[in-house]
């Protein structure tokens, strides 16, 4: 079985042909952009962090490991693990782009979220 193409980019980007799936994985809707202008092949809100997990960890940098940890944890609940499996079977059939309205994707879930879909547990 081929790896997962899983790419992972910022929603206020101009779409990209090698996207190919584009799946806004956030739980709430980006600021200050339309619908339209999103170009969005689904809207994954089950697939993000919890909303209490999200205000606790700020994007505090220091706290990264430990949101880490906790949102892994909240991926194995059955919402977030149906929406993962739809991730999964989507980056099955090609190439699939995680997509988040957060300005550091280096401290964001969708980098842990990709990082699931890449797994196939």
């Amino acid at each position: 079985m081929r790896a997962a193409e899983v790419r992972v980019r910022r929603v206020y980007e101009a779409p990209e042909p090698q996207d190919g799936a584009r799946v806004l994985a956030d739980r709430v809707w980006p600021r200050g952009l339309a619908k339209a202008d999103a170009h969005l092949d689904e809207w994954c809100k089950d697939a993000a962090p919890s909303t209490e997990l999200r205000r606790w960890y700020g994007h505090d940098a220091e706290r990264y490991a430990e949101f880490t940890s906790r949102y892994q944890a909240e991926l194995a609940e059955p919402a977030a693990n149906a929406a993962l499996a739809g991730l999964r079977e989507r980056a099955a059939h090609g190439t699939l782009t995680l997509l988040t309205a957060t300005k550091d994707l280096d401290l964001s879930h969708v980098t842990v979220l990709a990082e699931a879909v890449r797994e196939r547990r």
